[in-house]
Formats: structure tokens, sequence, C-alpha cells
């Protein structure tokens, strides 16, 4: 009897045993963390985050609160200890002091350092709650411009059953174009891997790619593809894609097919091959307009070419800039503006190209647009009635 209750207590002990493991195991991989990584706070106000344990710790961790930029805020407590064992709150109240962009990261001693990392926030500290709301509706009001601007020139193309005065060079490019972007965006958004692998190499960055985004490339995608098949359909006389474009085209393609190999084979990372998909796009934004207006140039006419994709895009690349400006202000944040101009740039150089187009349209070329509109309502009048019966037409004639 002595012996089966000796064996029973070394059982009892050796499962007091395991769960005393697993339980500092537990423990020691509890990490705290924040209920949000960003917080937009206004000059002179203030707003709290809150420090919690994702589990149970299994030591006090002492937790030092800092800046990466110094006097953007005031952080109260700016250090505490975050008991063992605890499930509770620790709030902390941030005012903000000087407008900007500043990350609140927190530090600890050599045995704890692991368990704070995920205790960042971004925050952002704004001039005026007005102007937040003013950049909002700016971003959506550009969204639906671009969004619909690709229907003016479908629109114009099923009306005359003709599309002639686009040019294929520029309807090439935009679809390699939108391609490589929907790539990006698609690959930030849905694929888990890429997006740990942006957190990995950006800790307290946010991924760029959001909803809008993948909505607009894939739609920009759709919209380009059905304006190519109306050139298949439609009348397009002796017009085609250049030599000088297939080239173009080539040289991209080598790009992101070498590339993709050195991705496949592991020599970059696939977040890098997604990012020379993007540098392609940015080539392909600046030198798209091109063929366009040559084209126009040549023909002394922009008959064919919609004015409204034109009108709609300046709209959107306008409200984007505006948008810019108007963060840079209400931020502080003018390094962003013209320190990275690459975006601002991008917008300013479409701006330009339209302004350009709008001057062939209405200035340069308006006396031949109006005499193409005619020839063209001729020449539409002529093929209804050759479609006609020889009794239809002396029914009409009498």
């Amino acid at each position: 009897m002595n012996k089966k209750t000796s064996h029973e207590t070394r059982m009892d002990l050796t499962l007091l045993l395991l769960l005393a493991t697993v339980s500092l195991g537990n423990a020691q991989t509890s990490l705290l963390t924040v209920d949000s990584h960003d917080i937009t706070v206004l000059l002179n106000t203030s707003e709290t985050f809150v420090v919690f344990a994702n589990g149970l710790l299994a030591s006090d961790v002492p937790v030092t609160l800092g800046t990466d930029s110094e006097d953007y805020l005031l952080i109260d407590p700016a250090s505490f200890v975050y008991p063992a064992g605890s499930t509770g709150n620790q709030s902390v109240v941030i005012t903000g002091l000087r407008a900007g962009n500043v990350k609140v990261v927190a530090d600890s001693d050599d045995a704890h350092k692991e368990i704070v990392k995920d205790v960042f926030v971004r925050v952002t500290v704004a001039k005026s709650r007005a102007l937040i709301y003013t950049s909002i509706v700016f971003g959506w009001i550009y969204f639906v411009a671009w969004s619909v601007s690709f229907y003016p020139q479908i629109w114009s193309n099923y009306r005359r059953k003709s599309v002639e005065g686009l040019n294929f060079d520029f309807l090439a490019l935009n679809i390699v174009g939108f391609t490589l972007y929907s790539m990006f965006n698609c690959g930030l958004y849905f694929i888990e891997d890429l997006q740990n692998e942006y957190e990995q190499r950006y800790p307290l960055g946010v991924n760029p790619v959001m909803l809008n985004d993948v909505v607009f490339s894939l739609h920009a995608m759709f919209a380009t593809c059905i304006t190519i098949l109306q050139c298949f359909f439609y009348q397009r006389a002796q017009q085609r894609v250049s030599f000088i474009a297939y080239g173009i085209l080539a040289i991209f393609a080598v790009v992101v097919v070498v590339s993709a190999g050195l991705a496949g084979g592991s020599v970059i990372h696939w977040l890098d091959f997604l990012y020379y998909c993007s540098y392609v796009k940015l080539t392909i934004t600046i030198i798209k307009y091109v063929p366009q207006a040559l084209m126009n140039y040549r023909r002394k006419s922009t008959s064919g070419w919609s004015i409204g994709n034109i009108l709609l895009d300046f709209t959107g690349g306008t409200l984007s800039m505006l948008q810019m400006i108007l963060n840079a202000h209400n931020y502080d944040d003018w390094v962003s503006l013209f320190g990275d101009p690459t975006k601002f740039g991008l917008g300013l150089f479409s701006v330009l190209f339209d302004i350009f187009f709008m001057l062939q349209h209405y200035v340069f070329y308006r006396h031949s647009r109006e005499s193409s509109s005619s020839d063209l309502t001729t020449v539409t009048e002529v093929q209804n009635r050759s479609n006609e019966s020889p009794s239809d037409v002396t029914a009409e004639k009498y």
C-alpha cells in the first residue's frame, strides 16, 4: 500500500513539474503590446493608449517610453513597471506639443527587451482636425475621378465605332503598368508571407497598400482591357503598336522575368521583386503619355482622343497634390513632400501632361478638331445610308 502511494506521489510531482514548465514557457513567451499602433492627436490636446500583456509574465518588467524625435510629445508616465502575473492595463497619456510624425517606442533591461518589442505607437500630431477631414474628402474625390477617367474614352470609342486617334502605344504601356501595379498591391495586401517580410524589414512601419489601392489598380486594368478589346472590333485604320514600344516593353519584360527568377532562386526576396515591378510602373507613368502627344502633334488633331479622360485625370492629379500639400502643412512634414519627391513629382508630371493635352484640344488644334468632328458625322451618315435598303431610301426621299 505504501509502495503504491509512493508511486502515485512521484506521478503527482512529475505532473506538477510538467505543468510548471509549461506555465513558465508560456510566461516567457508572453509579450507586452498596445491597443493601437496608430494615433492622431491635435496640438495641445491629449490622447491615451493602453499597454497590456497578452499572457502572464514570469517577472516584473520595467518599461521606459521614449520618442525618436524630441519636443513633439509629452508622455505620462514615461516609465513604469508592469508586474508579473498581472492582467491589468497600464494607461499612457500623450500630449501633442509640436506638429509632425513621431514614434513612441519602449525600452527595458537586457532580460526583457524582447518582451517590450511590440510596445510602439506611430503618433501623428496635427494642427487642425478640419484639415484632416478636408484631406480625406480630397482623397475620395480624386479616387473617384481617377476611377471614372477611363470611361469617357470607352464611351467615345463605342459611340463612334472607331478607335482612330487613340494611340496603341499608350494602351500597351498602360496595360503593362497597371498589371504590375496590381501585382504589387495584391501581393502586399493578400499574401501573408509578403506582409510578414515587410513587417520584418520595417518593424515600426505600416503596410502602404490599402483596399482602395487594390480596387483601383484592378479596376484600371479591367477598364484598359475593355479599351484594348475595342481596338480589335472597331475601325482602327492603319494604327498598331510601334516597334519602339515593343522594344521598351521587351526591356521591361526582361527586368520583370529576371527579377522573378532571382526571387524564385532566393537570390533576392519576393518583396524586392514587387518593388522592382513598382519601379517599372513608375517609369511607364513617366513615358506613357508621350506617344499620344506626338500622335496628336503629327495629326494636328485630337479627334478620337477623349478630352473627358484628361479632365478627370487632371482633377484627380490636382487634388492628389493638394492633399499632399495639406498634409505636409497640417503635420509640418514638408520633408516627406520634397525630401522624397517621387509621388509628388509623378503627380505634377501627369498634371503638366494633362495641361498640354488640354492646350492641344482647346487651343492648338481646335479648328482641326471641329473639322474632324464634322467629317466623322458625314462619314457616319454615309455608312448608315449604305446599310439602308433602296425602299427605305426612296421612302425617306419622298
